[in-house]
């Protein structure tokens, strides 16, 4: 007979009064066959997920794994009516998220996912955990994600991912695998305590080589920029910029700049997130340093920062920068304002005139940037004041 279950985040998330928009369900004691007579559509490739003819939520036919090979692929999957709830159940990552409630609103909680959750405890479901390398990072993900309701991850599952960093099943993960889970935690409202988690199990230097000695002098900056970052519901993007310079704060671009771009290639950093990383690096110590006394040096942040055509990036730039300075110590006062009015008198010069007046087009750039010089000069206090 068959019997259709509520299983998965949804269900944690409610217990602990998160919002979910995701529903996920399993069915139990049926066939492909089935399903698609009672009008469900099939959509999984690997393995069978049908979308529910009238809500188009996800329902997964009951399934177990069998481990053939390393890394997060290596698996069979079998399914039939045979696999009982309890054998699906038994598969998934955390107690937390093994736990069903049946159309009766009954609670089924065979590993004893709701003692775990009550004392705030991450703890794998059985040890076939340790032959899927992605779990490591949900895990990491779950511990940012719920951060504020201070969780920990259990003495045996700390233990088991060591392991699975020592014994070299987490090398069988891809860049973008790697990267999708980061940036998942990196939108959460703790994305430092991922980064942590990372550390403690050994996977940190993994994902990023190199980072040791830079961990044990900067960790705990880019840890607090990160966060930092999150209160100020900053995006993803500018969260890892905030990181990134942070961990590099006091570096040198000649040792900075060759690790940034060996983190960027090994992980697949889109477009976006590497050119905000390397600005920050290369433009954002400058900025932060600007004297209120010395206007005209925004010429070149403003430059660098392509502010005459995407001013809003600029304006993201300021941002990230006060974001930073606020944890590294070394913000001068009003940093944003003074950003913006300093765009907004380069902004107010008659530029098609400026065009006109250069003898040759080859001297409009510099006809145009000792206009913008001229104006920025003019915000400087003591000239105002004379």
């Amino acid at each position: 007979m068959m019997e259709i279950y509520e299983v998965g985040g949804a269900l944690r998330d409610e217990l602990l009064g998160l919002p979910s928009t995701d529903r996920d369900w399993v069915v139990v004691g049926t066939t492909p066959e089935e399903m698609e007579t009672r009008g469900f559509q099939p959509v999984g490739r690997d393995f069978p997920v049908f979308l529910h003819p009238a809500t188009h939520e996800e329902y997964a036919l009951a399934r177990t794994e069998r481990k053939t090979a390393p890394g997060y692929r290596g698996f069979i999957l079998h399914a039939d009516p045979t696999v009982t709830l309890e054998e699906d159940l038994k598969r998934r990552d955390l107690t937390i998220n093994a736990m069903a409630r049946d159309s009766n609103h009954r609670w089924i909680d065979p590993y004893d996912g709701l003692t775990d959750l009550k004392n705030r405890i991450l703890r794998h479901v059985s040890p076939a955990f340790s032959e899927d390398p992605v779990r490591l990072l949900r895990v990491a993900r779950f511990l940012a994600k719920l951060a504020p309701f201070g969780f920990t991850v259990a003495p045996e599952t700390s233990a088991l991912l060591r392991q699975m960093v020592n014994n070299g099943e987490v090398d069988a993960l891809v860049p973008e695998r790697i990267l999708q889970e980061l940036n998942k935690g990196m939108e959460t409202a703790n994305p430092a305590r991922m980064f942590e988690a990372l550390a403690d199990w050994g996977a940190l230097k993994k994902f990023f080589p190199t980072i040791d000695a830079l961990w044990i002098h900067t960790g705990d900056l880019a840890k607090n920029a990160v966060d930092h970052g999150a209160r100020r519901n900053l995006e993803q993007v500018l969260r890892w910029a905030a990181w990134v310079s942070a961990l590099f704060h006091g570096s040198s671009r000649q040792i900075w700049h060759p690790l940034l771009e060996t983190w960027a290639r090994n992980l697949r950093w889109s477009k976006e997130q590497h050119q905000w990383v390397e600005l920050s690096c290369a433009l954002g110590p400058s900025a932060r340093h600007l004297s209120p006394q010395q206007p005209e040096e925004w010429l070149p942040l403003l430059e660098g920062c392509d502010a005459w055509r995407r001013p809003q990036r600029f304006f993201h730039f300021l941002e990230l920068q006060e974001c930073l300075g606020e944890v590294l110590k070394d913000l001068q006062p009003n940093l944003s304002t003074r950003g913006k009015a300093a765009l907004a008198a380069c902004q107010a010069l008659d530029h098609p005139a400026l065009v006109r007046s250069a003898p040759t087009p080859a001297e409009i750039p510099q006809r145009l940037r000792a206009a913008r010089h001229a104006a920025l000069c003019a915000l400087s206090p003591t000239r105002r004041s004379t």
